[in-house]
């Protein structure tokens, strides 16, 4: 059973969603919070699994939710983390994913409506992984177009596609699945890509989070 925590400011939609979690096979609801101070006690009361957390709550209003994925990246590094947002911002995703990819989601709210997606991507964050909003991942692509001289550029096309896969935190069999290509083959794309980003030297892992954070920081807008 997974235990999730929900902050979200807004007394219906955190309702909403605590009430859809609720209905989900293999999850429990530990807390709902409306701010990030109630956030950080409620975990520290009864840590959960996983905090599904609005990325713009009180007493600022502004970052609360990525303030709060720093604050547990820190102190409970276990705890898988979903960001919910209602913008498609990669400036967002690329400063959720700095400190690593593992135990983190983007995702934009209209996503919560559909409750197959959302405890998937819980599900995903808590054994480890990563998930990001495909128009997220849309608009990251778009960016990276627009940005010279980023490694990211000597990818073909396919290898694009490929590491924008991975960056939604998708395994080579759930790419090869996306692609209609063979596991053999993503792996071949995948090590030409890390060669080309010039990540070939670490672990499997720590090469995707490379990988990954070099295209995410090439798709960042500059100011």
């Amino acid at each position: 059973m997974l235990r999730v925590l929900v902050a979200e400011d807004d007394a219906l939609l955190r309702e909403g969603i605590i009430r859809l979690l609720e209905s989900a096979e293999g999850i429990e609801v530990s807390a709902g919070c409306a701010d990030l101070p109630q956030l950080e006690a409620a975990v520290r009361a009864d840590r959960p699994d996983v905090v599904v957390t609005d990325i713009r709550m009180p007493p600022t209003g502004t970052d609360e939710g990525l303030r709060a994925a720093a604050w547990l990246h820190a102190e409970w590094p276990d705890v898988g983390v979903v960001v919910l947002s209602q913008y498609v911002n990669p400036e967002y995703a690329v400063a959720l994913l700095g400190t690593g990819t593992g135990r983190r989601a983007y995702l934009l709210k209209d996503r919560v409506s559909d409750v197959g997606e959302l405890v998937r991507a819980i599900r995903e964050v808590a054994s480890g992984g990563s998930v990001i909003d495909s128009r997220v991942v849309d608009a990251l692509v778009s960016a990276s177009r627009t940005r010279p001289r980023s490694p990211i550029e000597h990818l073909t096309p396919r290898e694009l596609e490929v590491l924008g896969l991975m960056a939604q935190g998708k395994s080579n069999a759930a790419i090869g699945a996306a692609m209609t290509l063979s596991e053999r083959a993503i792996e071949k794309h995948s090590n030409s890509i890390f060669v080309k980003l010039g990540v070939s030297e670490e672990k499997d892992r720590n090469r995707r989070v490379s990988a990954v954070l070099l295209y995410l920081d090439a798709a960042t807008p500059t100011t």
